[in-house]
């Protein structure tokens, strides 16, 4: 492989964080560099994140989060209430580990589970259902989704004022989601073999306490920079290879948004356009937005020009589903799909577009309704 192609094939699998770079370096020419670009960056979010990704990564090696999900649509006998425990595993995994890290844990298994059972008919529905319930199923918690992460920190929003900002959405996603297994998949009998897979009992505990400690920190329990210092050391001896899975691409990207935001945020025919849109509704801006530039660069650009940072987080949130684009996981969910899949991206555009749009539509009617009949 020549160095040419090396390169463009980093750029294709790193496509968001590439843009990233670019509208950075492209903004640094109208906002020459001063000592003013060092505010620009969040290094508390920077430094959860990390945390976070890093701990997830080995707790993947040791296979818990595939294996502790393989146990519970053992549970199940038919083919829908298996799909069922498929898409809640990944709702709640999102909540957990971060929607893109729940899709890359749990749609392996996704895929395990439909081929081995034979109900490949329920595969493209399978991954755009699990696909939908990350983006959606991470809304709840600061850490579930990387918007939030980064809203959660730069607006310094309380803990509970957050879980009830976002708790309208959150349950109508659930029921949502739900509605749409039951009615797409039938209750065939379905059966999974138990390969006896076991954890290290050692390591598991350690990497949970390391994980409680992240979410400790990310609920201002304890100063970040003790997580910077605690969870490299532990793990630079117990799992090394957690260090080097972590997604630095997605580290880079919010510093390069971090960077392109706080120029335009300095550029004042920007802030004025900007500022006069999301006047006129935040929520549905903030939403819009995502279908073309993603949900993590339009919290990071959008934050810049609102303090209505409900509604922000509220748009951002929903704003993942809709366009291929709109959200990272939904990129993950569809380099999955055509892996096991090659040729069928066109039906997979397709079905995805169907059920992502008619979700957009219904979460932001209901909370246009919400916010002017109980806010």
């Amino acid at each position: 492989m020549t160095a040419l192609q090396t390169v463009l094939g980093f750029i294709k699998k790193n496509v968001v964080m590439t843009v990233a770079l670019c509208a950075a370096v492209i903004t640094s020419f109208l906002v020459p560099i001063d000592k003013e670009y060092l505010g620009y960056f969040d290094f508390k979010t920077l430094t959860c994140l990390f945390c976070v990704l890093a701990v997830v990564c080995a707790l993947r090696n040791i296979r818990f989060f595939y294996i502790l999900a393989k146990k519970i649509v053992q549970l199940f006998k038919n083919a829908r209430m298996s799909i069922l425990g498929l898409v809640y595993i990944t709702f709640i995994g999102s909540m957990l580990i971060a929607n893109d890290m729940a899709l890359l844990t749990f749609l392996p298994l996704g895929f395990f589970v439909l081929s081995t059972t034979g109900k490949e008919k329920y595969m493209a529905f399978t991954f755009i259902m699990q696909n939908i319930a990350a983006n959606l199923g991470g809304m709840l918690t600061p850490f579930g989704n990387p918007q939030n992460l980064y809203l959660y920190t730069a607006f310094e929003i309380p803990n509970l004022e957050f879980m009830a900002i976002m708790a309208p959405p959150f349950i109508v996603s659930i029921l949502l989601i739900t509605l749409c297994c039951i009615v797409f998949v039938k209750p065939e009998p379905l059966e999974i073999e138990d390969d006896r897979a076991t954890l290290p009992v050692g390591r598991t505990v350690l990497y949970l306490c390391l994980f409680a400690l992240s979410i400790v920190i990310i609920f201002r329990g304890i100063p970040y920079w003790i997580g910077l210092i605690i969870i490299p050391i532990v793990l630079l001896f117990a799992d090394r290879k957690a260090l080097l899975d972590v997604d630095y691409p997605l580290l880079f990207t919010f510093v390069f948004f971090f960077i392109f935001a706080g120029n335009m945020a300095r550029i004042d025919i920007v802030r004025d356009f900007f500022s006069t849109l999301l006047e006129k509704s935040t929520l549905l801006f903030s939403a819009l937005s995502c279908q073309i530039i993603s949900n993590v660069p339009s919290a990071i650009l959008l934050s810049q020009f609102t303090e209505n940072y409900r509604d922000l987080l509220v748009g951002v949130n929903i704003g993942g589903v809709g366009t291929l684009i709109a959200s990272l996981a939904s990129l993950i969910t569809f380099r999955e799909y055509t892996k096991h899949n090659p040729g069928k991206g066109g039906y997979y555009i397709k079905v995805f577009s169907a059920f992502n749009f008619g979700f957009l539509v219904i979460l932001i009617g209901f909370m246009m309704v919400w916010n002017h009949f109980v806010i």
